[in-house]
Parts: structure tokens; sequence; C-alpha cells
């Protein structure tokens, strides 16, 4: 089964300071039948004016996962982190039995494009935790770069859930191909760019979610950035 979810189908919320755009119900948009896709709850692609931010506020159980875009985002946590978080970065945060943080756009001319992803963890009272790593641009280049996963492998980020999550920045007519193992599920976002996925057109901020499907096969129309989730 494929779903196709738009970018222009998506919740939107407008406060000023930040532009966010819903994929999932969040906060006061409500789409029943968008509540989220196996263990995904939040896919939010926000724009942060400069000088602004998210004040701190607390989380809990939930594994959070940021990428910036364009700009640059900072971190500041109950755990005693403080990161500045720039493009070509990954960012997890295990909420666990509970923190506080906040993120601020430290650039006082330019915005922070980025996105932010919940994923339900695999069990609630996991102990909270930081990750924050630079992946080698190179090594994704026309291919797919593991960048978070259940246990690390291959120097990816640790996250408590049977997830895998991919980067890969495509060159125009390249094509990828993804094999989703019996039982799994897949999620492409795109990031940037526009993708043929399994001849499905997606342009930038589409996304398709994959189930019974044996391969996820991509065509960039043109330069494009994606990332994906292999999921339980």
């Amino acid at each position: 089964m494929i779903t196709i979810r738009r970018a222009n189908e998506r919740g939107y919320a407008n406060h000023g300071w930040l532009k966010s755009y819903h994929t999932f119900s969040f906060a006061d948009y409500h789409d029943p039948n968008h509540l989220g896709f196996r263990s995904l709850r939040v896919m939010n692609e926000d724009r942060v004016a400069p000088g602004q931010g998210f004040g701190t506020h607390a989380h809990r159980d939930m594994e959070i996962v940021s990428y910036v875009l364009d700009g640059e985002l900072e971190h500041k946590d109950s755990m005693g982190n403080g990161e500045v978080l720039r493009p070509g970065e990954f960012q997890r945060i295990t909420a666990g039995t509970g923190i506080t943080h906040s993120e601020f756009n430290p650039s006082g001319s330019n915005a922070t494009h980025f996105y932010q992803i919940w994923l339900l963890p695999e069990r609630k009272g996991i102990a909270p935790s930081y990750e924050q790593k630079r992946f080698a641009p190179e090594e994704r280049q026309n291919q797919w770069q593991l960048v978070a996963s259940r246990t690390g492998v291959a120097g990816s980020l640790v996250i408590h859930q049977d997830a895998n999550v991919y980067l890969a920045d495509l060159t125009a007519g390249k094509e990828l191909s993804h094999a989703i193992s019996g039982g799994r599920h897949a999620w492409l976002q795109v990031l940037r760019g526009s993708v043929h996925a399994n001849s499905h057109l997606l342009q930038t901020s589409d996304a398709i979610a994959l189930s019974e499907e044996g391969v996820l096969s991509l065509r960039a129309d043109n330069r494009a950035e994606v990332m994906l989730f292999d999921l339980a």
C-alpha cells in the first residue's frame, strides 16, 4: 500500500516568529486521518525567525530527532547539554523519564529551517540522553547514509525504537533503491528537490508511506535531498 502526503495538504501554524507545517496531528491541528505512521508521531517542518526560539518546555517518553536544512539551532537542556545544531548534523534526544529543553535561533539575521521529528519509544521510562553528530556529506552522495538506528551500528546515533533513519543527496537522473524487509514499512520525506518514488512524483516537502511493498525505488528529477525511515 502506498500513501502520498502532499506538502500543501499538511497542517500549518503561523506564530509570527515560527512558521510550522505539520505532517501529522499536532497542537491545534487535528486530522484523524493523519495521526502518525507506525512509530512516527510528529513530522514538523519549521522556520524560526532570527533571534527567536522555543522557550524551556518539557518532554517525556519520546524520541526526538532534529535536522537543520538552513541556519543554526541552539539547544540547551536539563541534562546540561548545550550545543548548536548546523546543516549536516543530526541530533537525537531521548526524553524518557522527563527532560526540559529550549531551542533558539542564535542568528540575528538568518532564519533557521529545520525538521523536528518525534518517534514513540520502544518502551516508557528510558533514562534521558542526548547525542549529536556531524555526518560526512560525501558519504550520502547518491547513496544511503545511516544516521540513526536501534543499535548505533556504523557510527549512527542510537534511537530507542526499531527504526533506521537514512539521508541521501541525489544528483539529477540518479536512481537509488531501498529493500523493505517483510513486515516492515518505509516513510520517505523529500527535504529538497523532486524525485519519482515507485513512479510517483514527489516534490519538496512531499512524503510517501509504503506498507506491504518490497522496495522503494527512487529517481531524482533534479538535485534532491531525502530522509528515509525504515520502521517496524
